[in-house]
């Protein structure tokens, strides 16, 4: 599909969803990390026309990151008239939490929590306008092998770009305008002190990835399935016991 062509389709299924929902969404609510997925979903969502609040919520950010989100906050204020950025410093309330928990010590466990509050900070901002929060994960990350915290980035009101691969957002982020060195800057999370790439923690590349989620017979297809199977609990429903009677 031609790019201009899925960037339509995706803006016009925004505006669609918030005509159509029962609550009357006014507001679109997204956190930007610096990051390419976030940047393409924040242009996309003031692309709609209707009220973007860009959050940018840094928890012990590698500077480089942090710069990166910034710049594109200033850039959609500048280009769209219905964008407003908030910078929520959130140090002290990770900070906070981790005291509390201290006895509870896990990094993998601490990492996931730094989006967890986040996830929490993005639906009091909606909440406060009569918005909705709108995910950031790409196709690979959200249907692919789960690369995505429970209930932290994954939760979320709608998400335009589920659909559509790594490669696909990278040529989003060209058409839309985006900054190349958001759009080349190695993919991460963000949610690691030593600010470890996605490569590095799945083990394979968005391209790669790609090529063996659509062909079995690709070299690295069995490795991506160990990756997918690890999150599986992530993609599947949430088990209910259930009752006969």
């Amino acid at each position: 599909m031609d790019v201009k062509k899925r960037a339509e389709i995706i803006i016009e299924w925004i505006n669609n969803y918030c005509d159509s929902a029962s609550n009357k969404p006014e507001a679109l609510v997204v956190g930007i990390s610096g990051g390419v997925d976030s940047s393409v979903v924040s242009t996309l969502c003031a692309n709609t026309g209707k009220k973007t609040i860009v959050l940018t919520m840094p928890i012990k950010q590698i500077k480089s990151q942090h710069d990166l989100s910034l710049s594109h906050a200033k850039w959609l204020k500048q280009k769209y008239k219905n964008v407003e950025h908030h910078l929520l410093e959130m140090d002290k309330i990770f900070t906070s939490f981790s005291q509390v928990l201290n006895k509870f010590d896990n990094e993998h466990g601490y990492a996931n929590s730094r989006a967890r509050l986040r996830m929490a900070t993005l639906y009091q901002v909606a909440a406060a306008n009569n918005g909705i929060v709108v995910g950031t994960g790409n196709k690979v990350e959200d249907f692919g092998v789960g690369f995505y915290t429970k209930y932290g980035d994954g939760g979320v009101d709608i998400s335009p770009i589920a659909d559509c691969t790594k490669t696909q957002v990278w040529e989003l982020g060209r058409h839309l305008g985006v900054n190349e060195k958001i759009i080349n800057t190695p993919p991460t999370d963000g949610l690691w002190d030593d600010g470890r790439s996605d490569v590095q923690q799945l083990g394979m590349s968005y391209e790669d990835l790609e090529k063996a989620m659509t062909n079995k017979d690709d070299p690295n297809y069995q490795k991506y399935l160990e990756i997918r199977e690890k999150n599986l609990h992530k993609m599947n429903p949430i088990p209910v016991c259930k009752f006969n009677e």
